[in-house]
């Protein structure tokens, strides 16, 4: 965590030391969930790197800020149709987005124009000014064409922009979605690892609004000399403990209301901060991570102010491991409860809190475990935690020593073996395609696994520490069907039941059809309403085997 606060003021400083554009009031920010985002970047999944970065960036956010936030490819994976608008504009809304970012899956594919165009929509671009940022490490794979799009958006918006931060992309991926953004007047910015990622949303979504240009004002009389600075404040984890000096910390600065609550956002800094503050009274806040403490200043002219803030905070290393004697986990999700709070990390995880009653609950895949255990002030606290859960990669077989399954569209569902009193069996998780991964806690379960019309069942147990592939046989073939000119294709079964019915399996309207189907006898119906009665073909299905028919 110390790494990625470092980065971000850096990436702060370079905001400060170059002329940018400023951000809209109005923003969208659309984050890229597709399953190239597991991809790394000096060892850590990209998708974690944006994760920490929008949760420190956005905290630097002016509070009357709206800012939405949107997600493709986050629930489905092979779908073009999965995009999202899961946090609405609004002011406030950081943590909202922080948690939403932290809880998605990456594993779908990239509609980014089509998630662009949706989201100009939810900001009334054509009635109000509206920005929309793009996080992506990929390339549209919809069909889309985001410089039409681009051009498009400009024409018909009232004041509309779209910036677009090219996560991990070579300099030629980057000139092909360049043009959305520079159609509507916005800009392109390539981040290849975590400091340019900051850098960038720093750039597009946390930099402040213009400030009207004062009238000029008569030339001031001389004032007597100055300090250099005037405010210099300190910070220490516990009472009488030492001065935080790693840059972990961060201040943040605000006018105060006549209430004395927190008004305009002044600043905030990182790491050691001297400045110069106007007289006035301010609300101040230093924090590390979670852990904060917050002052009423009053500053008066000529006066030199040093106050010291104590944070009453320690700091918890959680190292989570699958199961006793593995590596450490990437994979595991490590959510902190505190007094008046929570955060959520991931793989190896570090942690600055309030001091007192800590709840850590690490979770791996479908197996969780919490401890709870006491942090005092000043305090470092270093811990492994243990899941116990073991490992299954499930794939679908036409027969048994046959073919793979290579197919996206084959859905695996874990349910545990034993039944409810009711015959139901309690769903565990799910996933879809080849290689499918599941961590697992230690039991018995059922793969109920289907591929188009072929359903297979397979049981399997687990032990914490496994690492099982487990093979679901499908009994099943390929079905092409064809029947020109047809309005519909339907498949039945070929046994009628008492009343000369035959069960219809499934029907897909166009004159060709592909379905994996299971081994046996079928009827391929084909319907063609305008040219009278309809036409049928009986087939026979073997397992591993692909069958073609024309039905006429």
């Amino acid at each position: 965590m110390a790494g990625l606060i470092r980065s971000a003021a850096a990436a702060f400083l370079l905001l400060s030391m170059t002329s940018f554009g400023f951000a809209a009031n109005n923003v969208i920010i659309i984050l890229d969930a597709s399953g190239s985002m597991w991809a790394q970047i000096d060892g850590k999944p990209k998708l974690e790197i944006a994760r920490e970065s929008l949760r420190t960036v956005l905290q630097s956010v002016p509070a009357d800020d709206e800012i939405g936030f949107m997600a493709y490819g986050h629930r489905t994976k092979g779908s073009c149709d999965d995009i999202e608008l899961i946090v609405p504009p609004q002011a406030g809304s950081a943590s909202a987005i922080s948690a939403a970012a932290d809880s998605m899956k990456f594993l779908g594919k990239t509609p980014l124009t089509a998630a662009v165009k949706q989201a100009a929509e939810a900001l009334k671009y054509t009635e109000d000014k509206a920005t929309v940022v793009l996080i992506t490490d990929g390339l549209e794979t919809c069909g889309g064409d985001p410089c039409a799009l681009g051009k498009e958006l400009k024409e018909s918006g009232v004041d509309f922009t779209a910036d677009v931060v090219g996560f991990g992309l070579t300099a030629d991926e980057g000139k092909q979605i360049a043009c959305l953004a520079e159609n509507t007047g916005g800009k392109y910015i390539q981040a290849s690892d975590e400091k340019a990622l900051q850098g960038a949303l720093v750039e597009t979504v946390a930099a402040p609004a213009p400030a009207p240009q004062p009238a000029p004002a008569p030339a001031p009389a001389p004032e007597p000399a100055k300090p250099e600075f005037n405010f210099m404040p300190s910070v220490v984890m516990a009472e009488g403990g030492p001065e935080i000096s790693d840059n972990s910390n961060a201040w943040e600065i605000y006018k105060a209301n006549s209430d004395g609550s927190r008004g305009d956002q002044v600043m905030t800094e990182y790491g050691a901060l001297k400045t110069n503050l106007e007289p006035g009274d301010y609300v101040v806040v230093g924090r590390d991570d979670e852990a904060r403490s917050e002052q009423k200043i009053k500053i008066e002219a000529g006066q030199v102010y040093k106050p010291l803030f104590t944070l009453n905070g320690g700091t918890l290393f959680i190292h989570p491991h699958a199961s006793q004697g593995s590596e450490i986990s990437g994979e595991a999700r490590v959510d902190f409860a505190y007094p008046g709070g929570s955060t959520t990390h991931y793989g190896d995880a570090k942690a600055t809190v309030p001091a007192g009653e800590q709840k850590v609950t690490v979770q791996i895949g479908a197996g969780t475990v919490t401890e709870t255990m006491q942090l005092a002030a000043g305090q470092t606290v270093e811990r492994d935690v243990v899941v116990g859960v073991g490992h299954a990669v499930l794939n679908a077989y036409y027969t048994a020593g046959g073919d793979k399954a290579d197919n996206s569209g084959i859905g695996f569902e874990i349910v545990k073996a034993k039944k409810k009193i009711d015959g139901s069996r309690e769903s565990v998780e799910h996933s879809y395609g080849p290689d499918s991964k599941f961590w697992l806690p230690p039991d018995d379960y059922v793969a109920l696994t289907t591929l188009d019309l072929a359903v297979a069942e397979q049981p399997f147990s687990i032990k914490a520490g496994d690492n099982q592939d487990v093979k679901v046989t499908l009994g099943a073939g390929v079905l092409a069907m064809s029947a020109p000119g047809a309005y519909s294709i339907e498949v039945f079964s070929s046994k009628k039941d008492i009343e000369g019915k035959r069960k219809s399996l499934g029907l897909s309207y166009g004159d060709s059809w592909q379905q994996t189907i299971p081994a046996g006898d079928y009827v391929v119906v084909r319907h063609a309403p305008d040219q009278g009665q309809d036409k049928e073909m009986p087939v026979t299905i073997k397992s591993g085997e692909r069958s073609e028919i024309t039905v006429q």
